[in-house]
C-alpha cells in the first residue's frame, strides 16, 4: 500500500491478505453521492480476496437480493436507500462472496476493547472489515490494525466517498481516501458500530478448484 507504519516506536501491525478493489461513489458511472458509501464498501468486500471484479454485484443487483430475500420491502430496486453492515453480511452470501461475521459494538468508545480481535482478524488472514454505526453512518472498510506504543492505536481505513477518477494510489492517500487513523478520533464515540468481518469463503475456493 505504500504507506508507512504510524507508530513512533515498536509496534504490533497486520493487514488484510490478499488483493481487493477500491469501489467508491461514481466508480462505474452512477452518481450515488449521499447515500451509495454502504453499496461501494460491500463492493470492495466482494472484490476480495482476488482483488478482480468478476462476481461483484452492481448496485441494483444488491437491491433486488435484498428484494428477493425478504429483507427490504418491494419498490426498494431504484431507491437511494442506503445498506449497512446487517444487508452487507446476507449480500456477502446471497453472492457467493466471502464469509461475513457480524459484530455488534454499543458506543464508539468500546471499540478499544475490539482491538485484540481486529489485530487477531488480520493477523490470520483475515480481509477487510466494513463499519457503520447509527450517529456515524458513514460505511467505510477497515484494512489492517497497529498498537502501540504503549496505549497508541490506529486502523487502517479505506474511505469510498471519493468522487471522480483518482489516478494512483499516491493520490488517494494524499486526499485521506486510504490512510492510518487514531482510533480515539477515527470513531465517534457516541455512535453505535457494526463491524462484518470476511474471511475467506472455503466451499467458494472448493469450486474454484474442482
Amino acid at each position: 500500500m505504500g504507506l508507512a507504519p504510524p507508530g513512533r516506536g515498536p509496534v504490533r501491525l497486520a493487514v488484510l491478505s490478499g488483493h481487493y478493489l477500491y469501489y467508491h461513489y461514481g466508480c462505474d458511472g452512477l452518481d450515488d453521492r449521499g447515500w451509495g458509501c454502504g453499496y461501494r464498501t460491500l463492493q470492495t468486500l466482494c472484490s476480495w480476496p482476488e482483488g478482480r471484479p468478476a462476481g461483484v454485484p452492481g448496485l441494483a443487483a444488491v437491491q433486488t437480493a435484498l428484494e428477493d430475500m425478504g429483507d427490504k420491502p418491494p419498490g426498494f430496486r431504484g431507491s437511494r436507500s442506503w445498506i449497512g453492515c446487517v444487508e452487507a453480511s446476507l449480500c456477502l452470501d446471497y453472492f457467493g462472496g466471502p464469509k461475513g461475521r457480524l459484530c455488534h459494538v454499543p458506543r464508539g468508545a468500546g471499540l478499544q476493547g475490539e482491538l485484540e480481535r481486529l489485530y487477531s482478524h488480520f493477523l490470520g488472514g483475515g480481509g477487510p472489515i466494513m463499519v457503520g454505526g447509527d450517529a456515524d453512518a458513514q460505511s467505510k472498510a477497515l484494512l489492517g490494525v497497529c498498537l502501540g506504543p504503549g496505549t497508541e492505536a490506529y486502523v487502517l481505513v479505506l474511505d469510498p466517498h471519493c468522487w471522480g477518477a483518482p489516478k494512483n494510489p499516491s493520490e488517494l492517500q494524499a486526499a485521506g481516501w486510504v490512510g492510518w487513523r487514531e482510533v480515539s478520533t477515527a470513531f465517534d464515540p457516541n455512535s453505535f458500530y457494526n463491524l462484518c468481518l470476511t474471511s475467506r469463503n472455503s466451499e467458494k475456493q472448493q469450486q474454484a478448484l474442482d
